[in-house]
């Protein structure tokens, strides 16, 4: 053996371990956590300043682990098949050199160091510090032109940021870890609820226009607070001529005040002279700049506004924390109605807001309608007019039947809708339904003179 080929042998030998030393450390840096860092930083733990000082520039070096890497197992690559090609034919050695540089940088490079890097993140990411900054400081502009040339080749926006971890690799990432009994099954929903936030427009959790409570200005303190006891809200929108016409909020506090102290329960003051400023939001907004708002201007309600300009409805900030954490039931929630109830028989009570997705998912069917997006609206499309409780349509082998009564201001509302499979048909079922077609119209029309003449009757709040 001559004196190169052992030279070849010791760069070989050295380069393939400092490879695997880079790659640990690049899956540490990628592992520990920058709140985690600025604890031992008060703790005073031993080069845990130099590694804040790392991590606050993290996508530099471990974009300068990955090239010094890369440069490792190549560098070793050539090395190989120098020696080989001395000693074996052409061919012959490159495909061996492929073969073993391969198997190497998989399990002494790849697989090896990692788990350890991630198994030892802090100890090996404090003992790297140093050194890092060190090579930094040598390396860093090759590095940094290296990018350069890679993001004008590549289309898009190129590799800023370093090779963090996507949207889908962390939800990927969270249900690993539910798996492994790393988080519960509702700590797992939450982070994936967090997730979903910023994809989730705002009209998708609010109360619709026609269930919003609300009160004229022209009404005194007295009244307002007998509504939001009735009610159970604690802050109501305020309303001029009409619904669209939104002039402020009135809170149940500031009502208590000029009710429980005055002499007159507070007849002698105007709800218009109590109410507080509204804030307003397009119905597209996303919760989770949405919520952010909220806490920045420490606002629990918001009104939607459609691309119209009309009310689309209110969101309050239980809504959207209800999107992460379930739904939030409290002393004035128990009649509310649950969105999908079985019923057996393979029928359901579904919510008549209950998206036609889950309604699709309960039946094994795809229910598509670009005019509408719950059931309710569905029965309505229809039927075309607003559905009464009593009325019934059937669409792609589902039979759906309105369910209802008076809301707090006396008109008909559809809560909730029962949906069974359609039974099949024969000549008496059809018959039969036909005349169960009839006499459900007849119900209907019953019903909606009944609704007619209490509406005209109604008062408001």
């Amino acid at each position: 053996m001559s004196g190169d080929d052992l030279a070849l042998i010791i760069g070989v030998i050295l380069l393939v371990p400092l490879g695997g030393l880079f790659a640990a450390v690049d899956s540490a840096l990628n592992t520990v956590s920058v709140a985690r860092v600025a604890e031992l930083v008060k703790d005073g733990r031993a080069g845990a300043q130099r590694l804040s000082a790392v991590m606050a520039d993290r996508p530099r070096y471990v974009n300068l682990l990955v090239l010094l890497r890369i440069a490792c197992e190549i560098t070793a690559t050539v090395l190989l098949a120098g020696l080989l090609i001395g000693h074996l034919h052409l061919t012959v050695a490159l495909v061996l050199s492929a073969v073993v540089m391969i198997l190497l940088s998989y399990i002494v490079i790849g697989v090896g160091p990692r788990t350890v890097g991630r198994q030892r993140a802090y100890p090996v990411s404090l003992a790297a510090a140093l050194p890092l900054q060190a090579l930094g400081a040598l390396l860093s502009p090759l590095s940094r032109l290296l990018i350069v040339l890679g993001n004008a080749l590549t289309p898009g926006r190129g590799f800023r940021q370093g090779p963090f971890a996507s949207e889908i690799e962390l939800r990927e990432l969270v249900d690993l870890a539910q798996e492994r009994g790393v988080v519960a099954a509702g700590e797992r929903r939450m982070i994936q609820s967090v997730f979903d936030l910023g994809d989730t427009p705002a009209r998708e959790v609010m109360v619709p226009r026609t269930e919003m409570v609300w009160i004229e200005r022209e009404k005194n303190a007295g009244q307002a607070t007998s509504l939001a006891v009735r009610s159970g809200h604690s802050r109501i929108p305020v309303i001029g001529e009409n619904v669209d016409d939104v002039l402020g909020v009135v809170y149940l506090k500031d009502l208590v005040a000029h009710t429980y102290h005055s002499a007159d329960g507070g007849r002698g003051r105007t709800v218009g002279e109590l109410m507080r400023p509204a804030a307003f939001v397009p119905d597209s907004k996303s919760l989770d700049t949405l919520l952010d708002q909220m806490q920045r201007t420490r606002n629990h309600m918001a009104i939607l506004v459609d691309e119209y300009g009309g009310i689309a409805g209110l969101v309050t900030i239980e809504d959207v924390l209800e999107e992460i954490v379930g739904e939030i039931a409290d002393e004035y929630d128990t009649g509310e109605v649950a969105p999908i109830a079985d019923c057996g028989d393979g029928s359901y009570r579904v919510s008549a807001r209950l998206p036609l997705d889950d309604l699709g998912e309960l039946f094994g069917v795809e229910i598509e309608d670009p005019d509408v997006e719950t059931v309710g609206g569905l029965l309505a499309h229809l039927l075309g007019r607003v559905p009464l409780p009593g009325a019934e349509v059937s669409t792609q082998g589902i039979s759906l039947r309105a369910e209802g009564g008076d809301d707090a201001r006396g008109r008909v509302r559809i809560t909730t809708v029962m949906a069974r499979p359609e039974p099949l048909p024969d000549t008496h079922g059809m018959d039969a339904a036909h005349g169960a077609g009839r006499d459900g119209a007849q119900r209907a029309g019953r019903l909606g003179a009944d609704a007619s003449g209490e509406d005209g009757h109604g008062t408001g709040h």
